[in-house]
Formats: structure tokens, C-alpha cells, sequence
């Protein structure tokens, strides 16, 4: 790992890793199981030694790419180290680098070369968080919902949580905030239909069914974030009718039913119900090609 990219993990990451010495790469491994491994000292230890971590914060790993890894590990070998910790003397722990595990596996290999730490089990937590939103392809979803189990499991400040990422507070705030969003809207940015940009236009939109309808509309218009953004403000500038009679309270029952009818179908529904129990459904559609997305969702 080189200088430039080890800085970019940030301070946060190198204190709870305690790594204050110098690893030299030329020194010869030490075998784990001679007992001389140290902590900033890169070994070389058995797989069958390892267990993998259970506070890993990603359990999706795709096939095809650790199948190519491991390929590049039988031709190259490992170039960057697992980090694991001691639990005794022929047993260890995988901090991070799960994804190297797996793939040095595949390969083949019966030995790996990793750092040896120290770290009781919050640690392992953090540090196993941290290096899951270090990763350079994490969608900005993904990078959320580790910042909330930081937050949740570790029991950290939103500024607490911007020091061990070296990210300041507004922008942790600004990817919690996205777990606000309908989870239909989650998942467009998850699958990379929608940039965090789109997601954060939208969050301007305080109706949960309006998100969903101008989600959609952004989806199907290709909208770019900044037609994203003058999208919303116009939808804020509409003026407000004066003098219009206030419409009835709608029930918990009738408001869950629309939002899941909004989830389901991915735009704004509108269900209304009178006291005798009639009443429509209103589901507007933005084109025909909507029109037939939604008629496919019915089964029509």
C-alpha cells in the first residue's frame, strides 16, 4: 500500500489499527507459528488458523470477481495483507480483508501473509466498519448504513464518527439523511439508478409519496442531477390554493395502504376512502411506457 494511500485512510483508521511502526517489506516473513509475529509485522500464517470475522459488515461477495482475484493471487501472490488479530497461539481472528481471504482460498493457497493486531471485540467492530466504507466502489447507500451501525453499535456522535473516517459532519449527516428515503428510492442508489446527488434532491421533498413519483420521473426522463434539482424546485414553487377546504385527516390504516400501493408501484397513489367504506385508487402514470410498466406489475 503505498504512502499516498494509506494517509487517505485517514488518522480514525490508523489509531484503532495502533500500526505507529514501519513495516519493512523487504524483512524476510516470520511463520505465525514460530510465536515471534508482532503487531506491525507482516507473517505469514496458516489459513486453517483463520477464522473469519462475525461483526463483517458485508456479506454479499461477487463470484466472478474472486474468482479473478484468485487467479491474479496464483500469478502474482498477495500483494496487500489480511490484518487479523491473536486469540491463541494457532488461532486468529480476520479483522479485514475477508474478500482476500475467500479468494486466497480459491487459489489455492495454504498460507497468507497478514498483520498481526491487538483488538478486543468494539474494536473489531470499528475497524471492520471502517474498512468497508474505505472501499473505493462502496455506493453511497452502503457507505450509509455503516455510518448508522457505527453509530448504533459502537455508540458514537455523529462527530465522533466523522473523526474515525476523516469526514466532516455535514457529510456524514448528508449519507445518514439518505436512509431517510422510501427504500424503493434506496434501492435505485444501491443499484446505482440514481447518484446520491438525485437522492439528495429529492430529500428536499418532504412527502414521501411525492419522492416516490419524482424518483420515478427522474428514472424514466434520465434526468441529470442538476435537471434533478430544478425538477424539485419547481414542484416547491407550486402555489399554495387559498380558500380551499380542508381536506379530511386520513386514517393510519388509509396512509399505510398508499404508501405501500407507492412502493409496489413506484409513483405517487392516492387512495380515498369515504365513511360508508367507498372510495378509488389514483395512480397517475408519466408516459405510456409507464402505463405499461405499471399494468405489467398488476399482472394486467
Amino acid at each position: 500500500m503505498s504512502a499516498e494511500k494509506r494517509n487517505a485512510l485517514g488518522r480514525g483508521l490508523s489509531a484503532l489499527l495502533n500500526d505507529s511502526e514501519t513495516v519493512n517489506h523487504n524483512k524476510p516473513s516470520v511463520p505465525a507459528t514460530s510465536g515471534l509475529d508482532s503487531p506491525g509485522s507482516v507473517n505469514e500464517i496458516r489459513l486453517a488458523e483463520i477464522e473469519t470475522n462475525p461483526f463483517q459488515p458485508r456479506t454479499d461477495f461477487d463470484e466472478q470477481a474472486l474468482a479473478e482475484l484468485a487467479d491474479s493471487i496464483k500469478l502474482q501472490g498477495l500483494i496487500q495483507p489480511i490484518t487479523v488479530r491473536r486469540l491463541s497461539s494457532h488461532s486468529y481472528q480476520l479483522i479485514s480483508g475477508e474478500r482476500r481471504f475467500r479468494a486466497a482460498k480459491l487459489a489455492g493457497l495454504t498460507q497468507i501473509p497478514a498483520y498481526v493486531r491487538t483488538a478486543n471485540d468494539q474494536q473489531m467492530l470499528e475497524m471492520a466498519l471502517i474498512e468497508n466504507i474505505q472501499r473505493e466502489n462502496l455506493n453511497a447507500i452502503e457507505v450509509a448504513l455503516s455510518f448508522q451501525r457505527m453509530i448504533e453499535e459502537c455508540h458514537l456522535k455523529q462527530e465522533e464518527l466523522g473523526d474515525r473516517v476523516s469526514k466532516n459532519r455535514s457529510t456524514v449527516t448528508n449519507y445518514l439523511r439518505l436512509l431517510r428515503l422510501p427504500p424503493s428510492i434506496q434501492a435505485s442508489v444501491r443499484d446505482g439508478q440514481l447518484t446520491m446527488g438525485h437522492a439528495k434532491a429529492l430529500l428536499t421533498i418532504g412527502d414521501p409519496a411525492k419522492q416516490i413519483f419524482y424518483h420515478q420521473h427522474i428514472i424514466n426522463e434520465g434526468l441529470s442531477v442538476r435537471m434533478a434539482e430544478d425538477l424539485v424546485r419547481e414542484s416547491l414553487k407550486a402555489p399554495v390554493q387559498k380558500n380551499k377546504k380542508p381536506s379530511d385527516p386520513v386514517s393510519f390504516q388509509v396512509q399505510k395502504i398508499q404508501d405501500d400501493l407507492a412502493s409496489k408501484f413506484s409513483t405517487r397513489v392516492k387512495l380515498k376512502v369515504n365513511s360508508q367504506g367507498k372510495g378509488s385508487i389514483e395512480i397517475p402514470f408519466l408516459s405510456q411506457d409507464d402505463l405499461g410498466r405499471i399494468l405489467e406489475i398488476m399482472d394486467w
